[in-house]
This record gives C-alpha cells, sequence and structure tokens, in this order.
C-alpha cells in the first residue's frame, strides 16, 4: 500500500511540474539569406513561373510552408538557412510582409543577408529586356511634391523633394556586397528569346538593342507605375538630385523593404535583384497609352527567361554566402 501511494504521490509531481514548466520552445530559425519575391503567378513549382518559383525550386521544394501572422504569404527555409517568401507587390504590401516576418520569433535574423528579388522595367537608353542589375542605390520616386507641368515653367522639372524625408527616400547600399555579387554573375551565361531581340529592333538606342547583360546602378522605387520619356527623365532627375547613380531600374518595392530592414538591422547584408522584362517607355512609333496597353502580340516578350535570369544571377551569390558562412557571418569578406 504503501508502495502504491508513493508512486501515486510521484505521478502528481510529475505532472504539476509538466503544468508548471511548459517544455522550451525550439530555437528560432539562424537565417543566412533570405530572399524575397514579390509575386507567383500561379503555384510554387510546375507551372508558369513568376518572380519566386524558380527560388523555391532550388532551395524550397521539399520545404513546409511557415505561417506568419500579418506576412501575404508563408515563409520556405531549408536546412542551410536559406529563407524566402512572396511579399507582395507595391510598398505598403511588401514592407507589412517584411515587417511581420522580420518580428516574428520563429526567425533569428541577427545575421542574416537579404536578395530582394523582383522583376522591373528600365529606359531604353540604358538597358533592355533580360538585363539583371544589382542596385547601387535604392531611391524612393514618390516622396517629393509635384505638380502639373502646366502650372511650371516650361521644360523644368515638376519635382522638388520635401524637407524631412532625407533619411528613407534614398539608400545607398553596401559598395563591397554590391561588388562581391557583380563578381559571382560576370560569368553567368544570361537567357534570351527570340521574341525579345525582335522587340528591342524597334528601340534606336544601343543599349535597348543590345543582348541581356548584367549590370548595376539606381532602383527607383515607386508605388506609381511612371511611364513615358517624360517621367523617365524625371526619375533621372531625382536620382541624380540625390547624388546618386544613373537611373537604371523601376520596381515597386525595394526602397521601402530596405527602410523595414534597416530599422532593426541596417543595410549592409541588404541587395536588391532586378531582372528588365519592359521598358519605361514606348518605341518612337508609338504613344505612351499604346505602350501601356498594347494590342496582342505587341508585348515585349522574354518574360519567363528574364526571371529565370534573375534566379541565375543571385543564386551563386546566396551558394557563397551559406557554403562559406565563416567567412561571411561576420560580414562581407575582403576580395580575394
Amino acid at each position: 500500500m504503501r508502495s502504491r501511494f508513493l508512486s501515486i504521490w510521484l505521478a502528481a509531481i510529475a505532472a504539476l511540474s509538466f503544468l508548471s514548466f511548459p517544455a522550451a520552445a525550439s530555437e528560432p530559425i539562424k537565417v543566412k539569406v533570405f530572399i524575397a519575391a514579390m509575386f507567383e503567378i500561379g503555384e510554387n513549382s510546375g507551372d508558369r513561373a513568376g518572380e519566386f518559383q524558380n527560388w523555391y525550386e532550388r532551395y524550397w521544394k521539399d520545404a513546409k510552408p511557415i505561417e506568419v501572422k500579418g506576412a501575404l504569404k508563408p515563409v520556405y527555409c531549408n536546412d542551410e538557412g536559406v529563407c524566402g517568401a512572396v511579399l507582395g507587390m507595391g510598398k505598403v504590401n511588401s514592407s507589412a510582409s517584411m515587417q511581420a516576418i522580420l518580428l516574428d520569433p520563429a526567425f533569428n535574423f541577427s545575421k542574416s543577408y537579404y536578395v530582394l528579388s523582383g522583376v522591373a522595367g528600365t529606359p531604353p537608353s540604358r538597358g533592355t529586356i533580360g538585363d539583371v542589375s544589382w542596385a547601387t542605390w535604392l531611391v524612393d520616386y514618390d516622396l517629393g511634391h509635384r505638380w502639373a507641368p502646366e502650372e511650371g515653367k516650361p521644360g523644368e522639372p515638376v519635382f522638388m523633394p520635401r524637407k524631412g524625408y532625407e533619411d528613407y527616400r534614398v539608400f545607398k547600399l553596401n559598395p563591397d556586397l554590391v561588388a562581391a555579387a557583380m563578381r559571382l554573375g560576370k560569368d553567368v551565361k544570361l537567357e534570351d528569346s527570340t521574341e525579345a531581340q525582335a522587340y528591342r529592333m524597334r528601340y534606336p538606342d544601343k543599349a535597348a538593342q543590345s543582348a541581356p547583360s548584367l549590370k548595376e546602378g539606381t532602383h527607383m522605387t515607386g508605388d506609381t507605375f511612371f511611364h513615358g520619356p517624360g517621367l523617365s527623365k524625371e526619375a533621372q532627375y531625382i536620382s541624380k538630385l540625390y547624388g546618386a547613380d544613373d537611373y537604371l531600374i523601376t520596381e515597386m518595392e525595394a526602397a521601402s523593404i530596405t527602410l523595414v530592414i534597416k530599422r532593426q538591422f541596417g543595410t549592409d547584408r541588404i541587395l536588391s535583384l532586378r531582372g528588365a522584362v519592359n521598358f519605361d517607355q514606348g518605341n518612337p512609333s508609338e504613344t505612351t497609352l499604346q505602350h501601356l496597353d498594347p494590342a496582342p502580340g505587341e508585348t515585349a516578350g522574354g518574360f519567363a527567361e528574364t526571371v529565370k535570369n534573375i534566379y541565375l544571377v543571385g543564386a551563386p551569390v546566396v551558394d557563397e554566402i551559406t557554403t562559406h558562412w565563416d567567412k561571411w557571418e561576420a560580414g562581407v569578406p575582403n576580395a580575394e
């Protein structure tokens, strides 16, 4: 009998201990590289690829989705510390998702690198369909004052920067990190399509007619899908006004995502990678509205090849960081 009471007493103590001291939560995932895409067309695998699918099939095909409250889509992680997600299009959508993911206790971002990837536009004077570009600067296109052209002096810019936005309207990305990314991608053979090759010939610019290549320059972030030679010229004006490099890419998310990351971890480990799927203006034989709403068969082509090129250029950087983490953990290593 005494033995029986002792057994019951020990069982009760064990039960109370379990209730009082719950099992420790699993350790947060140590994220080495976070890859952000802005949209996917359909499924993550097996159909027409958007911005996320090539990354997913390389790094997360066997990974389970991790739901994050406040994020648009789940996060995926592999055993090498490569994580990624679709954040959503536009500044508010993408930055809200990024903030939710960064604050989720399931992840440890204290030493993470970021590849903010997606499709974009480019001015025909500087780039072409299929190009892939690493950002040297990120500039917010929207923050400032604007007025109608007829309300200003003829031929002068219709934009003026607003005081108070200095700390979050322009970001210079880590030159050493960008240089490392350029080195790792310099020998990548980019894909092209016959449709894109034919489409390029509609533009007289040498850059527009060239084969796809790897470039670097300023990426302009705007919620407004600005279009036409006038607004392209304005984007270049803003870029120079802020002391950034030449305007090369127009996109809708990177500056806002960078601000979210900066407030917690700084910008030294951020890369922005974009592929050009359209020109930011029509050719000399069409109006801006015709270019924005092309007739069937009049589109640029090359979308599938461009999203593949983004992945082809970005993957060597991701693999270099994770494979040689001992060199990258403390920061960007010196060039050898």
